[in-house]
């Protein structure tokens, strides 16, 4: 696997298609990345030891260092001498009598050391299925969910302004049953584009197995150094709901024929219903938009005995596979270097999160929600913490750092008293007094340090004389803040 490595989120996709029979090719088509690639990630999910099922519930650093762990990648000789001839055995399947057994019995002889009979029957399926005629028209229930946007906003007027606001509708379809969904939203940005197909499977009550987005580039309306990327994300929200995402292709409207149909249905039945109507917010937009929607659901279709909401409660709701039992997250992602301090930063919000002092000097991945903070390393998860907002500060955990940045965060009065109690009498009386002082604490930490060291080095009767002087002086002092008339 030469080259930059893919990102995991995208090879969870991978994994996804392959567990579902997709062959190489129309992984590779669907994905966006060459045979080759998909050939190899796969020849190393067969050499390894976890199942997909557990290499699907991992993290993603954790995952990649189950791909990319610095080994050079494996290539089975076997592979390389029977997909040379793959294509001739599809065509021979074609004649009379021949069957894959015989195909295998040939194949065995010229090639001792081949695959078993199970193996070759699976790469030549794989083969068979490759070479498979266009997609099908006839739609599954529970199949398949198609999402566009509409090219024309809605609007709303700010209350506080008097300004027009333009929305972006977001239309969604089940095209077994053509049960639609439609929402404004703010923008076509990725925040918002997620947030409303969360709630189109929040309102349908459940997932379907193939997510069919648009060209995914267009949820991206504006340059910004801190979002994430656009397929990156969509992957980890397919992953978490346990979605595939088939894109269309660029320029093939047909592959989107039913929800380029609903858009239209929705300028009529939804666009064409609200314009003599004024809304002063984004939600009584959207209460609108809900209560258009439902009747154009329960609208009855024509040439059919149904309309769309009693197809889809009666054949397909039921079929859907349930909700997650969390809630999708925006993950965001970054590789800083940790700081000398035991620090990562994180630019996104001007905050600074500990990581264990053994990575000083090391990059480390992050990724982070809107409430959460996860740091690995070396593929294993090294650091944890809840995300602050508050710019330029800091979010420390003791036990990352070392010995003497834990001395300088424990440092306090109550620290330095019982040290010197430990120390002797007079240290710890004369402490106590310095104390009492109207200063700052942290403007007496060095002078405590230093008659520690002091009190280290000095004979223990000079010392304890040493302190006895000092204290007579404090005495006073405090007697005479205790006592101002006097």
């Amino acid at each position: 696997m030469a080259g930059k490595a893919k990102a995991m989120s995208q090879i969870k996709q991978l994994l996804r298609l392959h567990k579902q029979g997709d062959s190489i090719k129309s992984i590779a088509r669907i994905l966006g990345i060459s045979k080759n690639t998909v050939k190899s990630y796969l020849i190393k999910l067969a050499t390894g030891k976890l199942a997909v099922a557990e290499l699907l519930a991992l993290e993603d650093p954790v995952l990649e260092s189950k791909f990319h762990a610095g080994n050079p990648a494996y290539k089975d000789p076997r592979f390389e001498h029977l997909s040379a001839h793959l294509e001739s055995y599809r065509k021979q399947l074609g004649l009379v009598g021949v069957t894959r057994k015989l195909l295998w019995e040939e194949y065995i002889i010229d090639y001792q050391q081949g695959y078993s009979y199970s193996q070759f029957c699976f790469h030549l399926q794989q083969q068979l299925r490759a070479r498979r005629p266009g997609m099908k028209l006839d739609h599954q229930p529970a199949d398949k969910l198609f999402v566009d946007f509409a090219g024309k906003p809605l609007h709303y007027i700010d209350h506080s302004t008097g300004e027009v606001v333009a929305c972006q509708v977001f239309v969604a379809c089940l095209p077994f049953s053509d049960y639609s969904f439609a929402m404004a939203v703010p923008s076509q940005r990725i925040a918002d584009f997620l947030h409303a197909l969360g709630c189109c499977l929040q309102h349908i009550g459940g997932t379907p197995k193939i997510l069919v987005p648009d060209n995914l580039k267009s949820a991206i309306i504006k340059a910004d150094r801190y979002e994430p990327d656009v397929n990156r994300s969509l992957e980890d929200f397919a992953n978490h709901y346990n979605i595939t995402v088939v894109p269309t292709r660029p320029r093939k409207p047909r592959d989107k024929a039913l929800v380029e149909n609903q858009v239209k249905l929705i300028y009529n039945r939804v666009y064409a219903r609200l314009r003599n109507r004024q809304f002063f917010s984004l939600d009584a937009l959207n209460e609108a938009i809900k209560g258009k929607i439902k009747i154009h659901n329960q609208t009855r279709m024509q040439q059919k005995p149904w309309c769309r909401e009693e197809r889809f409660l009666a054949a397909e709701k039921h079929l859907l596979c349930p909700l997650p039992e969390t809630t999708f997250e925006l993950k965001y992602y970054c590789e800083p270097k940790v700081a000398n301090n035991n620090h990562i930063y994180i630019g996104r919000d001007k905050h600074y999160y500990s990581v264990p002092f053994t990575y000083v000097g090391g990059r480390v991945k992050v990724i982070y929600t809107r409430s959460m903070v996860y740091i690995y390393a070396s593929g294993k998860q090294v650091a944890v913490h809840i995300r602050s907002y508050q710019p330029a500060g800091y979010t420390t955990i003791k036990e990352h750092l070392n010995s003497h940045h834990r001395h300088y965060m424990d440092r306090s009065p109550t620290y330095y008293i019982e040290k010197a109690k430990d120390k002797s009498a007079e240290l710890h009386l004369l402490v106590q007094l310095l104390f009492e002082q109207p200063r700052h604490p942290e403007q007496l930490y060095r002078t405590c340090d230093g008659l520690l060291r002091l009190q280290k080095k000095a004979p223990a009767a000079a010392f304890a004389k040493a302190c006895e002087l000092a204290i007579e002086p404090q005495l006073l002092l405090s007697f005479c803040r205790a006592n101002p008339a006097k």
